[in-house]
């Protein structure tokens, strides 16, 4: 699988954290930061805007780091992605995902 697929199945490559941060962009992580506070009802700073993927080495948001709950049970359960736990379709924590964004499914069946 390409490792630029989260856990969940999101393509971390078109993440706009990831993106900043492999170009070393402090103006896209500060329009970043902006855009994802007002999304998220959150104070996030451009600092936070530093990752390299979900599940490559390196930086990760905090977020990403540790709050996210999918990445959190896939490493708990030594999961490449969510695409290899018997629990997929029924999962809590991956559903909203999985439903709104067909991509990620697709991701994950490969």
């Amino acid at each position: 699988m390409n490792d630029y697929i989260g856990y969940c199945g999101l393509d971390c490559e078109a993440c706009e954290a990831r993106i900043a941060t492999v170009n070393d962009d402090d103006s896209m992580r500060t329009e970043v930061a902006k855009k994802w506070s007002a999304l998220n009802g959150v104070t996030i700073t451009p600092e936070m805007i530093n990752c390299s993927g979900c599940r490559i080495p390196g930086p990760k948001t905090p977020f990403c780091d540790k709050i996210c709950d999918i990445r959190q049970c896939a490493m708990a359960k030594e999961c490449e992605t969510c695409g290899s736990c018997a629990e997929m379709m029924t999962c809590g924590k991956l559903g909203a995902i999985i439903k709104n964004n067909e991509e990620a499914l697709h991701n994950l069946k490969k």
